[in-house]
């Protein structure tokens, strides 16, 4: 099992993941959640999106980069055919591990409130909520884990 930094050939990897991931969000929301539409081709070239690859090949990925003080992630997802392996947790237990070697003392994310599942998920992994709040049209809920 590895996490390595995308390149342009995971774009389709990328793309069908996070549709698969979040597809099941839409009729919640009543619309695409931002993961679904988002420019992955941009997020690549930036040097932010990191791919899971198992035995089975690329299974899940994260999107992270320095905002002010921490390390911001802005999307996890695993192919759902993957889920419940821990490959979710794999994926933000790396994000802590650079947060420390850049020098960052801390972790944050967001999840959309209509998002449950993750409402419950991310305190189990030592996140706290730091606020509510409507962001780019999503109403969502913040979180943030010291290091």
């Amino acid at each position: 099992m590895t996490i390595r930094l995308a390149n342009e050939s995971d774009i389709p990897f990328v793309r069908d993941c996070a549709t698969a991931a979040y597809e099941i969000y839409v009729e919640r929301m009543g619309r695409k959640p931002a993961p679904m539409i988002a420019d992955f081709a941009g997020i690549v070239s930036a040097g932010n999106l990191h791919v899971l690859e198992t035995e089975d090949g690329p299974v899940g990925f994260v999107i992270f980069y320095p905002r002010g003080d921490h390390l911001h992630i802005e999307n996890v997802a695993v192919n759902p055919a993957f889920q419940g392996k821990g490959h979710g947790t794999r994926l933000i237990e790396f994000v802590e591990r650079q947060a420390k070697e850049l020098g960052f003392s801390r972790v944050e994310l967001y999840t959309n409130e209509k998002m449950t599942e993750n409402i419950a998920y991310y305190p189990a992994l030592g996140y706290a909520e730091i606020g509510r709040w409507e962001e780019d049209g999503f109403n969502r809920v913040f979180y943030r884990k010291d290091l």
